[in-house]
């Protein structure tokens, strides 16, 4: 049973990740009829304020010390600032509560935290996506998963970045005291109980960097004729070159093919113009270079993880009639 709730308040302090935690475990709704936590606000060392990350003066007086851990159910891990160690308090109190039975529920970048433990070692975990490839580099034993929103890996949790603590506190709310508490917490957070799709609707992924300038005339043409049909061959005599070197040319100069570059490129057209404009998905199919709306859908879906029917519901500006 869920009952009680320890938040670890790191500094410097992101204050939405940490309000995420205590807006969910941290308020009374008893008199609504739903379950109460004990909420505790643990530090390294709570007689000083911890300071938040941002440039306002703000700071948080934790109510415990790392002995707040013991006996938790639950413990709240915020975002914190990569780094390759962590002090060996906070990490053996972590550890000592997974030991006890704890479940251990980071947000965003807390990942990194959690990383250090060594309890996500040849485990699945998410963390923001600005940050995925850098917790692949410093914890190689982790499996870092860019899509999802969040990972349930039993008494580990690790959310997406930001908003997608939500998701993830809404999640083992649902796993541990049913559907009934997480939609009633969620209506009043008015949030959907649960998102579908993954982080990748939500990023703005760069294309592949160039390394050097021998076909940045073609890219860039490419970019402005992506309604038309290309092959490899039409590439290469565009190019100048023979087939096969210009396969390895566009692999170095891009670290993708060239149907991947127009894939990416394509995508990317397609989300501008669901976001700005109210054009049939029919349409924005035809003026990115997919064809058909059937197309689109199958390869926005593969590399965005949703449809471009939602993705435009989500992210599209008002179109004036």
């Amino acid at each position: 049973m869920l009952r009680t709730v320890a938040a670890v308040a790191l500094e410097p302090l992101s204050f939405f990740e940490f309000a995420i935690g205590a807006e969910v475990f941290g308020i009374d709704r008893t008199a609504d009829g739903m379950p109460g936590f004990d909420f505790r606000v643990c530090a390294l060392d709570p007689s000083r304020p911890v300071r938040a990350k941002h440039t306002a003066d703000i700071a948080l007086l934790a109510s415990h010390d790392l002995t707040g851990l013991r006996g938790a159910d639950l413990v709240l891990i915020g975002a914190s600032t990569p780094a390759d160690a962590y002090e060996p308090e906070l990490i053996g109190a972590l550890c000592d509560a997974h030991a006890a039975g704890a479940t251990l529920l980071s947000y965003c970048s807390g990942a990194f935290v959690l990383a250090a433990t060594g309890l996500l070692d040849g485990r699945r975990c998410a963390t923001h996506w600005k940050y995925g490839a850098e917790l692949a580099r410093r914890h190689p034993s982790v499996v870092v998963d860019d899509d999802s929103l969040f990972v349930d890996e039993g008494q580990l949790v690790t959310s997406a970045g930001t908003a997608a603590g939500i998701d993830a506190s809404l999640h083992v709310v649902r796993r541990e005291l049913g559907s009934a508490v997480a939609t009633y917490i969620a209506r009043r957070m008015v949030v959907p109980p649960q998102r579908d799709g993954g982080q990748r609707q939500y990023v703005d992924r760069p294309l592949p960097p160039r390394t050097a300038d021998r076909l940045a005339p073609l890219l860039d043409w490419l970019a402005e004729h992506l309604d038309e049909v290309h092959t490899a061959e039409s590439l290469a005599a565009r190019a100048l070159l023979s087939p096969r070197s210009f396969a390895r040319r566009f692999q170095a100069e891009t670290g993708t093919t060239p149907h991947q570059w127009l894939i990416q490129q394509r995508i990317a057209a397609a989300r501008q113009l669901l976001e700005a404009s109210d054009l049939p998905i029919e349409e924005v199919a035809r003026r990115v270079g997919f064809g058909s709306a059937v197309v689109l859908r199958t390869h926005f879906r593969r590399v965005v993880g949703t449809s471009p029917t939602t993705y435009r519901s989500r992210f599209a500006a008002s179109v004036a009639s």
